[in-house]
């Protein structure tokens, strides 16, 4: 699908960056969905870039017809406006699955027939049981990656340094899961490098998947994007605004009043009277005043606080 609105001075853009939105279709946005988008798409605006949306539709039995189509619409309702064709991530299966065997190739992953209570049982991190096995598992089982004992380390454009090792912290990781759709890591590297993304705005939640997600280019030979990753909203319990935790969808006749609250959370601070101009003029103030060093370094908000 293509924006029919989408950004019109294509001449205008920066080539050199180009951002990226990608949710997951198994529910509408709520505000939480809606504060990763809006910082990415300031961040990709006010560099003059490209911002691309993504659709990680690879969980079929939890994604709900019609999902993806609404949650485009949201976004146009909120004058989040995208450049080019949305990739929806199961178009990609084939492209995932040669990725797959070249790392096979390279003997860099293998099979793990383990559960998840015999890995909460290694202390949650795993510990490559599988590969001293005197023969790899026939039925059931999912792929694995290889990881190094060594520090992976990366510098957040918001959080500051970041490192991990992942053979201490995670344990050789998955890629392809036991029902045969391939894991989330796989799938964003592989798409990154395909769209040629060079920053990465992200939550918090997913901080932590970065090592993983920079492993996987290093052996791939992918370059390794910018990434800068925003607090996460949480509600009244310390719960992080999600599908799991039945938050509302965002009401997009509220658009101005969640753009203002969205900016104020992210450390913008607009003035009150902007909440009663239109998405379009809201955005734009978002965009000219756009300062990346502003966004609060914390893990988490609480929502009220937003308001």
């Amino acid at each position: 699908m293509t924006d029919p609105a989408t950004h019109s001075d294509q001449h205008s853009l920066n080539k050199s960056y180009i951002g990226r939105f990608a949710p997951s279709p198994t529910g509408p946005l709520h505000f939480g969905s809606l504060m990763a988008a809006v910082a990415s798409f300031l961040d990709a605006r006010f560099q003059q870039g490209q911002w691309l949306i993504r659709m990680e539709d690879l969980d079929p039995p939890r994604e709900p017809p019609g999902t993806a189509e609404l949650i485009l619409q949201q976004l146009q309702d909120f004058g989040l406006k995208w450049d080019g064709d949305v990739l929806f991530q199961s178009s990609r299966l084939e492209k995932y699955q040669g990725l797959l065997e070249k790392l096979q190739q390279d003997g860099l992953c293998f099979p793990c027939d383990c559960t998840r209570p015999q890995i909460k049982m290694m202390g949650k991190v795993y510990d490559g049981s599988c590969l001293s096995r005197a023969s790899p598992p026939l039925t059931n089982y999912g792929i694995r990656v290889r990881v190094e004992d060594k520090l992976i380390s990366f510098q957040d454009l918001i959080q500051g340094e970041y490192a991990q090792n992942l053979k201490q912290d995670i344990g050789d990781f998955t890629i392809l899961r036991k029902d045969g759709l391939f894991a989330y890591q796989l799938a964003v590297v592989a798409d990154d490098d395909y769209q040629q993304v060079s920053h990465v705005i992200r939550g918090i939640d997913l901080l932590d998947s970065t090592p993983r997600q920079i492993h996987l280019q290093s052996k791939l030979g992918f370059p390794e994007p910018i990434y800068g990753h925003i607090p996460i909203v949480v509600n009244s319990s310390g719960q992080k605004l999600s599908k799991q935790h039945f938050a509302p969808s965002v009401n997009t006749e509220d658009a101005n009043k969640l753009l203002v609250k969205s900016l104020r959370f992210l450390g913008q601070n607009p003035a009150k009277e902007l909440m009663l101009e239109s998405p379009a003029t809201i955005l734009k103030w978002g965009i000219e005043n756009w300062d990346i060093q502003a966004v609060p370094k914390l893990a988490t908000i609480p929502e009220d606080i937003a308001k």
